[in-house]
């Protein structure tokens, strides 16, 4: 399974646009990558480049993909599959992901809200 989004450019990062992304699942063929009805043949594929990061401590790849004007990402999880060669030409890099505004209000809420959970039981 995987999420994939066109709204982030080429920003690797946490925000709104992974709460709409696709779903689905990114089959790797032997001419194209496809993802619902996204089809990225191959020839046609710009720049591809795999992301290896971490969330939450666990890691995980994105593969960010540029072809005719459009920037892909998919959201993939870890496997020995992403490790090994691909049947396109990927740069490989580890990053860190950014946090959008969003992304940060998001979770300053978020520890906010237990925060007052906490307090109220041990009132």
């Amino acid at each position: 399974m995987t999420k994939a989004t066109t709204a982030e450019g080429d920003d690797i990062r946490h925000s709104q646009n992974w709460l709409t992304s696709r779903r689905g699942k990114l089959n790797v063929m032997s001419d194209s990558l496809v993802c619902g009805d996204w089809r990225i043949p191959y020839n046609e594929i710009d720049e591809a480049v795999l992301f290896r990061t971490s969330q939450m401590f666990i890691p995980c790849y994105v593969l960010r993909v540029k072809s005719n004007g459009v920037v892909y990402q998919f959201g993939l999880n870890p496997g020995r599959f992403w490790k090994g060669d691909l049947p396109f030409p990927v740069r490989r890099e580890k990053v860190r992901f950014r946090f959008s505004p969003f992304s940060i209000v998001g979770r300053i809420v978020l520890v906010l809200t237990l925060a007052y959970w906490i307090w109220r039981l041990a009132r």
